[in-house]
């Protein structure tokens, strides 16, 4: 029995939507076709959310086509026909013999069938070079020789900067299940337990969700406890949790690929004098630099404004204030929230307004929100309380 098309995440017109998007700034580049291999784009456009990507795949776009062409490995193609909004005969499965094959792989399928449309020799053709090994880069110049190859790594994450209301509500849903992440945290932190153990039910409250919406995917999670709190992208120890220690913890909500991040500094017993003028600082920096975020301002704004609060207090921060978030935890570096980045505010822009401070090789401190830029100002979407959690 084939398998069935799955309920759809959201409706086709959003789907078709983002593709007049993508296929305007194709006509603006001068391309009648657009090989997408980044994941999240092919999320973006299609609605596909498992993961495949470890070996050659690509969407191809085409002028000419209403729906894109989704060319993959054959024992993923199931998962395409369910998953994505196109009509089945838009998934062209290829065969195995091109896994772990030194001299042909996935990519040669998709090549075979881009020359098989159309005008191919003539037309200008849109590659993510940004995304491919410079071996698979090379072989499509090769086998595309009469094609004039244009680099589109970044064109469709710029597109997707801009968020639609719809895809604003599934990171609303996100954000709910983050928070819950936060609050299971506070309840099952206490002296005697083990990291571990402590991971175990955060996963557990991010895989069931909030409101009634389970969360579909786990991202990476950070526990970084004393005396690691001077670090940010190391995983829980086999340490139990002590009197007296400091855990920073950084989590997401998922759903259907869309990520709210945050992060929040829990102290087990009474802080220190330091981490509290810190934690005090920081939340007045927050609340700052949300006071900032609006249509009109640049990311730079947004990042001073929070460097500048500190420094009142003493302290200061040499890392970034956070990047724009959506479909997948970090979306490909278009914005940065630091000084100097000039990219202007837009609504429905996403951010991981993100303060993690690591001020000493023994000693950091974060917190965190992701933030919606509205018509008039700044939405934050998670809802967590922004204290120092004291246990």
């Amino acid at each position: 029995m084939p398998i069935v098309k799955g309920p759809q995440v959201f409706p086709r017109a959003e789907f078709l939507s983002r593709l007049a998007a993508v296929k305007s700034e194709m006509e603006r580049l001068e391309i009648d076709t657009l090989i997408v291999g980044n994941q999240t784009d092919i999320n973006y456009l299609t609605g596909y959310t498992a993961k495949s990507a470890y070996v050659p795949q690509a969407l191809v776009v085409s002028l000419k086509e209403e729906e894109p062409t989704f060319v993959l490995r054959r024992q993923d193609a199931p998962a395409a026909v369910h998953l994505t909004f196109m009509d089945r005969s838009k998934v062209i499965a290829y065969p195995e013999t091109l896994i772990g094959n030194p001299d042909k792989d996935g990519f040669d399928a998709v090549i075979d069938f881009v020359n098989e449309l159309d005008d191919a020799p003539r037309r200008g053709i849109g590659l993510q070079l940004g995304y491919l090994s410079i071996q698979s880069a090379e072989k499509f110049k090769s086998r595309l020789p009469n094609a004039r190859i244009v680099d589109c790594t970044y064109s469709i994450a710029w597109i997707r900067m801009i968020k639609s209301d719809l895809e604003i509500a599934m990171m609303r849903d996100a954000a709910a299940i983050a928070d819950a992440g936060i609050l299971k945290a506070s309840e099952v932190i206490r002296p005697g337990v083990r990291e571990a153990d402590v991971i175990a039910e955060i996963v557990a409250q991010l895989a069931r969700g909030a409101n009634g919406k389970a969360g579909t995917d786990l991202a990476p999670l950070y526990l970084c406890s004393s005396p690691r709190t001077g670090t940010c992208h190391i995983r829980w120890s086999e340490d139990v949790i002590r009197d007296g220690s400091q855990i920073n913890l950084e989590i997401a909500g998922i759903r259907h690929g869309y990520v709210s991040a945050i992060m929040r500094t829990f102290s087990v017993g009474a802080p220190s004098d330091r981490l509290r003028r810190l934690h005090d600082a920081e939340v007045l920096g927050l609340e700052a630099a949300v006071a900032s975020a609006r249509p009109g301002a640049t990311c730079s704004d947004v990042a001073n404004a929070f460097y500048r609060t500190i420094e009142k207090s003493g302290f200061q921060k040499d890392s970034r204030c956070g990047y724009d978030i959506g479909i997948d935890w970090s979306e490909p570096c278009c914005a940065s929230l630091q000084d100097g980045d000039m990219t202007v505010l837009k609504p429905n822009m996403t951010f991981h307004l993100m303060l993690g401070n690591w001020v000493d090789e023994d000693f950091g401190y974060i917190i965190s929100e992701t933030i919606r830029v509205t018509d008039s100002g700044c939405e934050v979407l998670t809802k967590s309380p922004r204290q120092l959690f004291e246990l």
